[in-house]
């Protein structure tokens, strides 16, 4: 066991309100800590994230305390020991001590203790098994600091008996890699993960796609994605082909780019095709709406790209918007080799930065003004001259959208006539 000062000057973890939380449960024999990423991050010199506090003090007597010191207490989770204390607004959730009794996924059995070395013994990872009192110091039961910083992913105890704990653990080892390791993967754990890819099966859609998204946008994720492959993980998860050559090539591209990684891009690269490959990995991973949409998007007919010049992509800037443009081009880009330095591939992603699409500037009036009456051949004829416009390449002289109405005026006329 270690037990070092560590972060004993570390701002958050000595002011403000995790301090307060602190001392508030570190008072008539019982202590608190901050467990877990909130420590491993600190030691890596990251932003603390979330924090999450662990005590002794059992969940009603934690309740009790913030009631008596003014601070309001939530009890999100009390038969699993976790209560929520808000101060200034922000969230601290606090777990009594646990030890597990029977394991089975997130439903595992745990029993309420006092032993802050049992709790850490069934944390998933080395480095998230720390914990750091209101001091700075560090304790470390499990060998999380070495491992810190030598930012190796490892195990707490035998993987294989960990990852049958709970399978979101091989989706977790990766992310957590993906996020803050270095080099290979651990081998133990990565052949632990190997050995059992097929429990993913039994886990949820949505704890699935949580873990997912986190790792599709870790700073190393193209080298955690293609180990996954490799183990044979990818596709369990996707239902299809994993495409990890694209997958690479829209990191590189959103990096080239000084875009912020987006999870439902990266997704569309790495295993969207066409669109039935975006409907069947949205129904896989339980995708929000928007996240579908996206996808189904990004999937639609994205080839042709490839042999659009300037004026056909400013129409589909224009039907897309710039968003939904932006993501296609770039999965378009992904998929004919991701070539950072392409001039034309650089141009068609920089196009709304560059253009701006105009509203299209006939109205319903200007062909009720010419004999048109309201009614189902009004919203057509408002179609032709809108796709006519596009044509033309976007023209605003009076002279030409007149031609424009008068020309689709008459068509309609005469399909009405037929």
């Amino acid at each position: 066991m270690s037990a070092e000062p560590l972060l004993a000057h570390a701002p958050w973890l000595t002011a403000g309100g995790t301090a307060r939380v602190l001392e508030l449960l570190s008072t008539a024999g019982e202590e608190a800590r901050v467990v877990g990423g909130a420590v491993r991050n600190a030691l890596l010199g990251l932003l603390p994230g979330d924090i999450d506090i662990a005590t002794t003090a059992l969940p009603d007597e934690v309740m009790r305390r913030a009631k008596a010191a003014g601070i309001k207490g939530v009890p999100t989770g009390i038969d699993h020991g976790t209560v929520t204390l808000v101060i200034d607004g922000h969230p601290y959730e606090v777990t009594t001590l646990r030890q597990d009794t029977e394991t089975f996924g997130r439903k595992a059995k745990v029993a309420f203790g006092r032993d802050w070395v049992k709790d850490a013994e069934r944390r998933d990872f080395t480095m998230n098994g720390l914990s750091a009192d209101a001091h700075g110091v560090v304790y470390d039961y499990v060998g999380g600091i070495a491992d810190a910083q030598a930012r190796r992913v490892r195990f707490i105890g035998d993987p294989d008996q960990r990852i049958a704990e709970d399978y979101l653990r091989i989706l977790r080892f990766f992310r957590i890699h993906a996020a803050f390791g270095a080099g290979e993967p651990d081998r133990d754990g990565y052949l632990a993960c190997i050995r059992g890819r097929a429990g993913l099966a039994n886990l949820s859609a949505e704890r699935v796609r949580m873990e997912m998204l986190k790792l599709l946008v870790a700073g190393g994720a193209a080298a955690a994605v293609l180990a996954m492959a490799e183990g044979g993980l990818l596709q369990p998860l996707v239902g299809g082909v994993a495409y990890t050559s694209p997958f690479a090539a829209m990191i590189a591209i959103e990096r080239a780019l000084g875009l912020a990684p987006n999870s439902t891009r990266r997704l569309a690269a790495l295993s969207v095709a066409v669109t039935e490959d975006a409907k069947r990995v949205a129904v896989r991973l339980r995708l929000s709406n928007a996240e579908t949409k996206a996808l189904d998007s990004m999937g639609h007919r994205w080839w042709r790209l490839a042999t659009k010049d300037e004026a056909n992509a400013r129409r589909l800037l224009y039907r897309l918007g710039v968003e939904r443009y932006r993501d296609r081009v770039l999965l378009a880009w992904a998929r004919n080799g991701g070539d950072v330095h392409s001039p034309r591939w650089c141009s068609l992603a920089e196009l709304p930065q560059r253009w701006t699409a105009p509203k299209f500037p006939l109205k319903a009036a200007d062909f009720i003004a010419r004999g048109m009456t309201e009614g189902p051949g009004l919203g057509h004829v408002l179609t032709l001259a809108e796709d006519a416009w596009l044509a033309a390449d976007f023209p605003l002289d009076e002279a030409a959208l007149a031609s424009i109405a008068d020309q689709a005026a008459a068509r309609v006329g005469r399909d009405e006539k037929t």
